[in-house]
């Protein structure tokens, strides 16, 4: 099948990860920004084109206000000390998702980002904040609408390129920790054809060994988008 230009992760698993070794349910989120930061660098390594993480979906925020506001400070330093890397390593940063709604500092942080990263071209670093991709699809219509485009430009091309992975490669590969079976609302569209990998291993346990392995399974599968071997 040959190697994958967009691989997207599901990182599930922090708060059982916790639970397991009698932690807080933070301590599992803050094991989870360490796995995200390795396996940024690791899918570079490997010559991954395009990494998305999903990392807080729309509907996070209806859990617990002190989870949630752990979950925003943890994602505020890690957004504050991850320039050198990517600078390091040529990654682009590409935010997904609904700034309106995040906090302030937090976009300030992600918009800094972007600007600065924007001529990286090793790989592109999606990192999904505040995104459901029922949501996406409805802010692309909206899109469309507010540009008044005529219906008969409007293509599969360009509604994705109107998405906000904009002109990204679609999901090849779609891997899952924490051993649940969903896709959670996360790149509906765009992982139309994507192979899918789910593994019982808990996000804070993942790390360059699993994306290998992930990979090299992709590999030996065959993709026949809708046709016949």
């Amino acid at each position: 099948m040959g190697f994958p230009q967009h691989v997207a992760i599901i990182m599930d698993g922090n708060g059982r990860w916790a639970a397991d070794r009698g932690r807080s349910r933070s301590k599992g989120h803050k094991a989870g920004v360490d796995a995200a930061d390795r396996t940024v660098e690791a899918a570079a390594e490997l010559g991954i084109k395009h990494l998305s993480l999903y990392a807080f979906s729309t509907e996070n925020w209806k859990r617990p206000a002190f989870e949630v506001n752990t979950l925003m400070a943890m994602l505020r330093m890690y957004l504050k000390m991850f320039l050198p890397k990517l600078l390091k390593h040529n990654i682009r940063f590409h935010h997904l998702g609904l700034l309106e709604g995040i906090p302030l500092s937090i976009q300030t942080e992600i918009q800094s980002l972007e600007e600065k990263t924007i001529h990286c071209d090793r790989m592109t670093f999606h990192l999904a904040v505040n995104y459901g991709s029922r949501l996406e699809i409805v802010e692309a219509v909206k899109t469309l609408i507010k540009k008044h485009t005529p219906t008969d430009q409007i293509d599969e091309n360009l509604f994705q390129n109107t998405l906000w992975t904009g002109s990204a490669p679609d999901v090849d590969l779609l891997i899952r920790t924490g051993g649940d079976n969903r896709i959670s609302n996360f790149l509906l569209w765009q992982s139309a054809y994507a192979e899918i990998i789910t593994l019982d291993t808990y996000w804070p346990d993942f790390g360059a060994a699993h994306l290998k392995n992930c990979l090299e399974e992709f590999a030996q599968r065959e993709r026949r988008f809708g046709g016949l071997a």
